[in-house]
């Protein structure tokens, strides 16, 4: 299966706080206080408790304003991998791997490829072939568990439904069109949508689904070392 591989080992630190949306602070094992960059923009719903064992890539770059990148939170059940860059290009080599029996098959992938109505979207992933449908996938980074199930979105999400419409209408178009949730943990045995925190997208999701988008999504083994796609959850709408 794909790997994520980081570049060197993560740094353990006991999370203590997010604040400005883009910082995080820990202390490491010897007592010293790190302040690190999250790009994770979202809630980070369940998983930013203080105390957690959290794991952070130290950069050695001297231009950097911070010199370290949080990359995984240990909730206990599972290490949960917050790192927003990682789902579009562990999903892209898996796909590319053969490693997503789904989206096996296709001749050419490219990421970050022009789509939509005015061509002002990206889809993270465009699979083609000249014996088969377009193939459009969009990559969501998964980390809320509710329950046994990996949820999406831990936050609501108006980019997201948008997605969801500019599918739905490549789906009718009769090109495939699928949702990738990328589950950046291994504690779920099945996906479904947070229709407490975002009703709306729950019935998008569904709606798109009845119009031919098909849904995915993957769980992840992570380690100190790196994240590696591990298996399909069952989805459960």
């Amino acid at each position: 299966m794909a790997t994520h591989t980081f570049e060197k080992e993560l740094i353990k630190a006991k999370f203590i706080k997010r604040y400005k949306r883009f910082f995080v602070d820990a202390e490491t094992e010897d007592g010293t206080v790190i302040t690190s960059h999250t790009n994770n923009t979202g809630s980070m719903k369940g998983l930013l408790e203080e105390g957690r064992d959290a794991y952070f890539l130290h950069h050695d770059d001297p231009k950097r304003k911070l010199q370290y990148t949080f990359q995984m939170i240990d909730v206990g059940t599972s290490l949960v991998g917050v790192n927003t860059n990682i789902p579009n290009s562990l999903v892209y080599e898996s796909i590319v791997n053969g490693d997503v029996a789904e989206l096996a098959g296709y001749q050419n992938a490219k990421r970050e490829v022009k789509y939509g109505k005015e061509g002002k979207s990206r889809i993270d992933v465009m699979l083609t072939d000249p014996n088969k449908p377009d193939c459009y996938v969009e990559v969501k980074n998964t980390t809320l568990q509710q329950g046994q199930h990996a949820t999406f979105p831990d936050a609501v999400t108006t980019r997201g439904q948008k997605h969801l419409e500019e599918l739905t209408l490549e789906a009718q178009k009769g090109n495939r069109a699928v949702m990738f949730y990328l589950a950046q943990r291994s504690d779920c045995i099945a996906f479904k949508p947070a229709d407490d925190i975002d009703p709306d997208y729950g019935k998008l999701l569904r709606q798109a689904v009845k119009a031919g988008v098909e849904v995915l999504c993957y769980s992840c083994e992570l380690s100190p070392q790196g994240i590696t796609l591990a298996k399909p959850l069952k989805i459960e709408l």
